[in-house]
């Protein structure tokens, strides 16, 4: 019998061969769009409930014990930690509107977790995602117009 000597070394294979990260794994397709419509609904619950004039506070517990009581959906938003990329983006979101117009984070974020919602229950009924995109973005074409039409700036 021979041998041959082989070099063999002790290395992670390359992720972007593989597709895989070390303790990680791949998701795709409906997994992936299920997960990410249900933490963005799981953001959107928690500020919902402070939404308007009567909406209720919430009471924030930093690490050190801090309390703070707040209905704003802004301060709520910046309190929590998110992990998850598509709840971040919702974080995200409330921050802009937040800089951008001093107003309306805790709708923003209703209102996209909603379009998320509706176009998933789309994707389920055997819709294209392509086709839903092209609909919310006639959707907001024709608002654009509407408000350009009937408001006075």
């Amino acid at each position: 019998f021979r041998y041959k000597k082989v070099k063999s070394t002790m290395s992670a294979p390359n992720p972007s061969s593989t597709g895989l990260f070390i303790n990680g794994q791949r998701e795709t397709g409906q997994d992936v769009r299920i997960g990410n419509v249900t933490a963005a609904l799981a953001v959107a619950n928690i500020v919902k409930s402070s939404l308007g004039p009567v909406g209720l506070d919430k009471m924030l517990v930093d690490d050190i014990g801090d309390v703070l009581i707040t209905n704003d959906g802004a301060t709520i938003l910046k309190s929590l930690e998110v992990e998850h990329p598509a709840a971040r983006v919702l974080v995200d979101l409330a921050n802009l509107q937040d800089q951008e117009v001093g107003d309306g984070t805790t709708s923003v974020v209703i209102i996209a977790a909603e379009l998320l919602r509706r176009g998933n229950d789309l994707v389920k009924n055997g819709i294209h995602p392509t086709t839903i995109i092209s609909g919310y973005r006639a959707a907001l074409k024709a608002a654009v117009a509407y408000i350009k039409r009937e408001m006075v700036v």
